[in-house]
């Protein structure tokens, strides 16, 4: 799905004051029927860490932390089934996952002689019945399973969503009899960053020679995009020569303006693939 930026920015302007909900992407659905449902949920949740990103340091004040904290074990002192981490988390919008972590983390500041490390916590919040208060556990098992933006369940979910494109995206070109080195095999030749696909031979698509293909599952925004390119795109270009990227639920129209510099921007697997010996349909 290629969107223009005005088309974008309509969609984006929607999710200002809407929470990260899933209730909030069905109204989203209804409100763009001809949108695809994986497009507005990478778009939702790619606006929503742009939030996050702007208000984090706020909600990582010691006197935040200590204010959360409290509220906590005060909710929780009246009742411990209730839901108590969720709803402040949608209260002072923030990502119901993160907040998990500042609890959890002031909480084994609290209890523990260590302070925590990285390693520990991240364990605790992708297995909560590592926590050793069972309140607690229960409290940031609802933040994981609720929260549809953050958290290791949708790290889980993103990362199989992007191997499952990477293995579609390999069973095409093999389908077209195309030869190519994947990111494994060039890594065991010593390459460090690498695109998901070096074409042994050069095609062409649209009239652009490609060398490589990178496979993005996700919308293509202004700022993921430049970022992108910034980190991967150009060093591609600069390692290997022109190349393809496909953002499989689409990107803004706009943004597929270096084709003439070696970048080409597709939402699916090109048709129109040129061989040096004959064209592929």
């Amino acid at each position: 799905m290629i969107l223009t930026k005005a088309q974008y920015d309509e969609i984006a302007q929607c999710l200002v004051s809407v929470p990260p909900t899933r209730q909030s992407l069905r109204k989203l659905k209804q409100r763009f029927p001809s949108q695809s449902q994986a497009t507005l949920l990478s778009i939702f949740s790619q606006e929503y860490q742009k939030h996050i990103k702007r208000t984090h340091a706020k909600h990582h004040t010691s006197e935040a932390i200590e204010s959360y904290y409290q509220r906590y074990l005060s909710g929780v002192g009246k009742n411990g089934a209730a839901p108590v981490l969720l709803e402040l988390a949608n209260e002072v919008d923030y990502a119901p996952s993160l907040m998990a972590r500042i609890i959890l983390e002031r909480f084994l500041q609290e209890h523990e002689e260590t302070p925590p490390s990285k390693s520990v916590i991240n364990s605790m919040l992708r297995d909560p019945s590592q926590i050793p208060d069972g309140v607690l556990a229960n409290q940031v098992y609802q933040c994981i399973v609720n929260d549809c933006c953050y958290g290791p369940l949708v790290d889980c979910i993103k990362h199989a969503i992007g191997h499952e494109h990477e293995v579609l995206l390999r069973d095409l070109l093999l389908e077209k009899n195309l030869s190519f080195l994947d990111e494994d095999q060039l890594r065991a030749k010593g390459y460090d960053k690498t695109p998901d696909f070096i074409l042994q031979v050069p095609v062409a698509v649209e009239g652009h020679i490609i060398h490589w293909i990178e496979s993005k599952a996700s919308f293509g925004d202004e700022c993921s995009h430049h970022a992108y390119l910034h980190d991967q795109f150009w060093s591609y270009w600069n390692r290997f020569g022109p190349g393809l990227v496909i953002y499989w639920y689409g990107f803004i129209q706009e943004l597929d303006c270096n084709r003439e510099r070696g970048i080409l921007l597709k939402a699916c697997f090109p048709t129109d693939i040129v061989t040096l010996c004959h064209s592929i349909t």
